[in-house]
């Protein structure tokens, strides 16, 4: 294939990225998204093999096989409650590549430096790129080289932190060692100090000590965000996955690679942002990591949770005129989604107003209610975002909380000295009843107390939510 056709090829697969990116924006467009997605890395891929700088396909489609494989049979084998730390494992894959995709440049580059004049002249793909580099352009190399594995490194092990809180394998709560963020500058500043030496000669000795820093950044960035900032974590991870992508693309001097990873870097940077905004955070102390910690003593709760059953649950939504419905990531649990479904639908068939309010961190991913829902075949235009439902709830007259905490949670309005204080959150203590499905007394996984669960209003629908939802749904008129 020659290189105009690879160029053609990569100028295609970036489109449909970039369609697939802006589809993903819509439920009832984010189907055709994907396949916009997979049609473009198939072009990538394809160009990438046949290319004229490929080499060792013998080696090459072995590898792709099992990789190919393996996504199909993990994919496959994750349930929806599993995908947020399915995400992040895939995000410390993009790091670990970065990581030894530099290392193999840099010892690429020292055996072209070494070697004479006709044999440079004999070499052919990324080596003969570059047996051509001298002077400046090999320090602007190394500086990519150095980069890339910095930011690969601290992605690789940032995921598998997150994928260890996600999967509960580690403590969910904010953790630092003795030293806090003083560790982390003097971990980054000691980077600073082995890129100088990088590029002095320091040869790889400079590069291995900047990797382990970057390690460590990595992991004590992550272990100091507590799980109820999670949803955050993941799509700050995706954005370092992409930035450590584009610095391999300007290694490899791959324009696609750069373009793609630009693409994931800035979204996932938006997205970050958009989050923060919702959370009430400083961006900047995400990317810092270690927020959120409360700055005094919690505000004492007055009163007690109050049990209700199915038949009272039921009483209450068969006299309701109005229902908005709250789902979190108990939901997902319980995989509840299909029950919730089915009430829905016998609540508007008996002719009620029901609308759902979406959190836009609800669950631990990104837009993880919304898939839930869409998969029930909820419709989409009575799923509403926070900022379009919070002032309807004062005239509601039945708000059912499904495995949420943070997200209903009044502390954030109510407790300064609270982890969530300032974050906006969904104001269902304002509906005249509130029913909690919630399979305990339990502050759940980011350990917060929530004042929603002893308010007079509130009454706790206590069990599995499935198994509670689908108790109550016999008694609905």
């Amino acid at each position: 294939m020659s290189i105009g056709i690879v160029g053609a090829a990569y100028v295609a697969a970036a489109i449909l990225f970039i369609l697939s990116l802006g589809g993903l924006s819509g439920q009832e467009s984010a189907k055709r998204a994907v396949w916009y997605g997979i049609v473009g890395m198939a072009f990538a891929v394809g160009a990438t093999l046949l290319g004229p700088d490929a080499g060792k396909l013998w080696a090459v489609l072995p590898m792709l096989a099992v990789g190919a494989y393996a996504g199909q049979y993990v994919a496959g084998k994750v349930q929806m409650t599993e995908m947020p730390q399915l995400v992040a494992a895939l995000h410390s894959f993009v790091g670990m590549a970065a990581v030894l995709i530099g290392f193999n440049a840099h010892l690429q580059l020292g055996a072209v430096q070494g070697m004479d004049e006709a044999a440079r002249a004999s070499l052919n793909g990324f080596a003969a790129v570059l047996a051509h580099k001298t002077g400046v352009e090999v320090a602007i190399l190394k500086v990519e080289v150095f980069l890339g594995v910095f930011i690969g490194a601290v992605t690789f092990t940032g995921s598998v932190v997150a994928f260890g809180k996600l999967a509960g394998k580690v403590d969910g709560k904010a953790t630092k060692l003795p030293g806090g963020h003083i560790l982390n500058a003097v971990a980054a500043l000691f980077s600073v100090a082995m890129l100088v030496s990088y590029l002095n000669d320091g040869g790889i000795s400079a590069l291995i000590l900047m990797t382990l820093a970057a390690f460590f950044i990595g992991y004590h960035l992550i272990m100091g965000i507590g799980g109820a900032d999670m949803p955050v974590v993941v799509s700050m991870l995706n954005s370092y996955s992409g930035w450590a992508a584009a610095a391999i693309g300007f290694t490899l001097g791959n324009d696609l690679l750069i373009v793609t990873g630009a693409l994931v870097g800035s979204s996932g940077a938006i997205l970050s942002y958009i989050m923060c905004k919702a959370m009430n955070r400083s961006f900047i102390s995400v990317i810092l990591g270690g927020f959120g910690n409360p700055t005094g003593p919690a505000m004492e709760i007055s009163g007690e949770m109050i049990a209700i059953d199915a038949e009272g649950v039921a009483a209450a939504l068969n006299e309701a005129d109005s229902v908005i419905i709250i789902p979190g990531y108990g939901m997902a649990v319980a995989q509840a989604q299909q029950s919730v479904s089915e009430l829905t639908r016998k609540l508007r068939a008996a002719g009620k107003t029901v609308r759902f309010a979406i959190h836009p961190v609800a669950g631990r991913l990104p837009g993880h209610m919304n898939v839930l829902l869409a998969e029930a075949r909820v419709p989409y235009d009575i799923v509403m975002e926070m900022d379009e439902i919070n002032e309807d709830f004062p005239s509601t007259d039945v708000a059912i909380v499904i495995g949420s905490n943070d997200i209903v949670n009044p502390a954030a309005q109510e407790d300064p000295n609270s982890p969530i204080a300032g974050m906006p959150v969904l104001e269902c203590w304002k509906a005249k009843q509130v029913f909690v499905s919630k399979r305990g007394q339990g502050t759940g996984y980011s350990g917060i107390e929530n004042p929603l669960f002893y308010k007079e209003n509130t009454r706790m629908f206590y069990g599995d939510a499935k198994k509670s939802l689908d108790a109550l749904l016999p008694m609905i008129d």
